[in-house]
């Protein structure tokens, strides 16, 4: 825009925000290909970047970084991460010369789309769409159901946990899956959706192989499964070892569902931790992507599940008692791009 247009008196009062949804997904390549842009050298010099890993390489992320107006991470604790040698991903320099210009919000979810109230997917096969005054109810319904259609034995009492997602090294499925045998012998159900790499997608499988009768993995995805998993389970495992926003465990406390998280990003921005003593809090967190800490989290999260029934009813309620929606975030974007408007 600036070397095209600005630059020749056209697009003056036009402005670029740049939001970072992922720092890890940068649009790298030869520099070489800087000139197939048509650009003036100094303009293709913005696009140079090394680092000990990438080497000399083409950077449209850095570029974008450096020429926008205003900058937006997705949540408050992914702006601060991305100013960080591990979370930069080669870019944080450039992320804390441009500071002054960065803003963390958090997205939102679509009420229409994802809401218990009004679900879709809640409309057959024995599930049932709930609100805060019948999801108990609902959610044993919904439970029961999620059981019969994945085969694993009906019993709405015993502990239930999902997993969605992408089954990758940011979605910590390796920590699952090491502590698979731990997660049975705690006498608990395991529903998971996902695909992506192929030894993940096996070590599904096989932790599915191993314990038919208290573990199902769905392979691929499912808008549909999606839905019911997060309506059916009782928590949602995100182990994330990074992760800029996440909306799955927003789409999880809007149901009622308590998310087991990695207190990293925008999963610490969104999921406060239970407060036993305060009754506070809407899910469990631990602060490294280990699988010792994810199992201590969810110890203490069958703990209050089986003994502490009051106590755990409140925690669901407090999730859904929130304003989850695009409103908020809505509002603060508006900000962002006046502020953008008024920068010369």
């Amino acid at each position: 825009m600036q070397a095209h247009y600005r630059d020749y008196e056209q697009m003056k009062f036009s402005r670029a925000v740049f939001v970072i949804h992922n720092m890890a997904h940068q649009g790298r390549g030869p520099f070489v290909e800087t000139e197939q842009l048509e650009l003036p050298d100094h303009y293709r010099e913005v696009f140079r970047l090394y680092d000990p890993i990438g080497g000399e390489h083409m950077n449209i992320m850095k570029a974008g970084l450096q020429f926008s107006h205003r900058i937006v991470a997705v949540s408050e604790g992914y702006a601060w991460e991305c100013q960080t040698q591990e979370g930069g991903w080669g870019l944080d320099a450039i992320i804390r010369e441009n500071t002054w210009k960065l803003r963390g919000i958090v997205n939102g979810i679509d009420y229409q789309e994802w809401s218990p109230m009004t679900d879709p997917h809640l409309l057959t096969d024995g599930y049932t769409q709930y609100d805060m005054e019948t999801m108990v109810e609902g959610k044993r319904q919904c439970k029961m159901a999620l059981q019969k259609e994945l085969g694993l034995p009906v019993d709405p009492d015993v502990p239930l946990m999902g997993f969605i997602g992408r089954l990758d090294y940011q979605k910590g499925v390796d920590l699952i899956r090491d502590s698979h045998g731990w997660l049975m012998g705690q006498g608990v159900q395991l529903a998971m959706l996902g695909s992506g790499r192929a030894d993940l997608e096996n070590d599904l499988r096989a932790m599915e192989a191993s314990n038919k009768d208290k573990t199902r993995s769905w392979v691929g995805f499912s808008v549909k499964m999606a839905h019911r998993i997060t309506a059916g389970v009782d928590m949602l495992l995100m182990p994330s070892r990074f992760e800029p926003c996440g909306l799955n465990q927003l789409y999880a406390m809007a149901y009622g569902t308590v998310p087991i998280v990695h207190a990293v990003g925008g999963l610490r921005d969104t999921v406060t931790p239970f407060n036993p003593f305060e009754n506070s809090g809407t899910g469990w967190t631990f602060e490294r992507a280990d699988a010792d800490q994810m199992r201590g989290a969810c110890t203490n999260a069958l703990e209050t599940y089986r003994k502490y029934k009051p106590q755990y009813r409140e925690l669901q309620l407090r999730g859904m008692r929130q304003d989850l929606s695009w409103d908020h975030a809505a509002s603060l974007y508006e900000e962002v791009l006046v502020a953008a408007k008024f920068q010369w």
